[in-house]
């Protein structure tokens, strides 16, 4: 019974489904919507191991770990067993390029023509096909890409007005430097687009119409009748449209004015930023003209100009002045270890009970070795202003000792006393002068 299932089963596959539509074979145009899953962790391990190993040990992906996205995509045969596609698509990622790091998902559009090598005609219900081509994305409005598709398909005809189509393909980078290896999984639908192909009978030629001046132009589509012309300039000789003293055929911008070093075009401004490339001391990159035309650089890539930029070299955000944010469950570590700072009475010798603390701070300033700290020391209005103000003084440096004791470059902290000047509670009672007497810790990265 398992047999003639199987058997049933593989002559439905490969039935035919012209049943009388059409004679030829070449799959007609089509559009289709798919969804789509980018995996760039399966790709990683093959090349950093092998494919057998990743297999053996079924270290691909799962569908949780994949990137989902949708896609459009374009469908007209070339020939019976050669399918031309284009496919956009987009998705929100995380995109794994070399040498940066991303903190959160952005978008990412997709864009390939690939041919598709079928290995049977749409005369079947099922075409298995070897996919090969080009392709190129754009991830977060500012890296561009280039990569090769290449890859496995299947398409299954319905009823010879739409397709079920699924394909895998592992797509090669070829601007190493913003893409990267990575599966590309699409499931989708295809419907054909326009009517179906049916014989129309052509009429009889008519009678050829005149061309008086015989250069193939016929006088109804002739501008000028009765000098030979060109085609393109409906029939007359070569213009000079923007009056330059150069022919349309040699003038780059025949509808402008301009001049000959410049093929008939006005002194160009390549870069769009409003110099013109004579006075641009960088005519390719836009720029502000306080810089001559050139962009300011931006060294760490995060769309801050070094100039603007408390961190070049660090990635950070405009609200940090180009510096990372520090992260909220580092703050509350600092935060713990500065309440939890004790000193002798009326002393700087720092007390045995603020060494865990401190120990949690020294151990993120070592993980992250761009973070710096400031170390400020502050007392209750009890005493001189002057001695108060050499107690904070003498406190904040006994910190920054101890975290160069422990390791911490001492270019990396800053430390100051502040005296009774910054109260934070009012200094009348004891529990706000016990306040006052604090030493606080700030992070930052400059």
């Amino acid at each position: 019974m398992k047999k003639f299932l199987a058997a049933i089963m593989a002559v439905c596959t490969f039935m035919s489904v012209s049943f009388g539509q059409t004679i030829s074979y070449k799959r007609p145009a089509a559009i289709g919507v798919s969804f789509f899953l980018n995996d760039f962790a399966t790709a990683q391990k093959i090349r950093s191991t092998s494919l057998s190993k990743v297999l053996g040990d079924k270290q691909w992906s799962k569908f949780k770990d994949m990137s989902p996205g949708l896609a459009f995509s374009y469908f007209k045969g070339l020939s019976e067993h050669i399918d031309f596609a284009g496919t956009l698509g987009a998705s929100f990622v995380r995109y794994p390029i070399p040498n940066h790091t991303f903190f959160s998902d952005k978008f990412l559009l997709e864009s390939d023509a690939t041919m598709n090598f079928k290995m049977l005609t749409d005369k079947y219900w099922v075409q298995p096909y070897v996919i090969a081509g080009i392709g190129a994305h754009m991830y977060g409005g500012k890296y561009f890409g280039a990569y090769l598709p290449t890859g496995l398909g299947l398409k299954i005809n319905l009823f010879d007005d739409a397709a079920i189509f699924v394909t895998t393909q592992y797509r090669v980078p070829v601007t190493k430097q913003t893409a990267e290896y990575h599966f590309f999984n699409q499931f989708g639908i295809a419907g054909r687009i326009g009517k179906k192909n049916e014989p129309v009978l052509k009429p009889l030629p008519p009678a050829p119409p005149a061309d008086t001046d015989k250069d193939g132009i016929i006088d109804s589509l002739d501008k000028c009748p009765t000098v030979p012309g060109l085609q393109k300039y409906d029939g007359c000789p070569i213009p000079d449209t923007d009056k330059d003293g150069i022919n349309d055929e040699e003038d780059k911008c025949p509808t402008v004015s301009g001049l000959a070093r410049y093929q008939g075009c006005p002194v160009p401004d390549t870069d769009k930023d409003n110099i013109n490339d004579e006075e641009d001391k960088c005519p390719t990159q836009p720029g502000p003209i306080s810089n001559q035309g050139c962009p300011f650089v931006d060294t760490d890539g995060d769309g801050i100009a070094d100039p603007d930029d408390k961190c070049p070299n660090l990635f950070g955000t405009p609200e940090n002045q180009g510096c990372p944010a520090i992260k909220e469950e580092v703050m509350k570590k600092v935060n713990y270890a500065a309440s939890n700072i004790y000193f002798a009475t009326g002393k700087y010798v720092l007390l045995s009970r603020s060494f865990k603390g401190l120990d949690d701070v020294v151990k993120l300033m070592k993980d992250d070795a761009q973070l710096h700290i400031s170390i400020e020391g502050h007392t209750d209005n009890v005493g001189s202003d002057a001695a108060n103000l050499k107690l904070s003084e003498n406190r904040a440096n006994a910190v920054k000792a101890y975290f160069v004791k422990k390791g911490i470059d001492a270019g990396r902290i800053q430390s100051a006393g502040f005296g009774e000047t910054q109260p934070i509670e009012d200094n009348k009672t004891a529990a706000g002068r016990q306040k006052n007497r604090r030493v606080e810790l700030k992070l930052s990265y400059f």
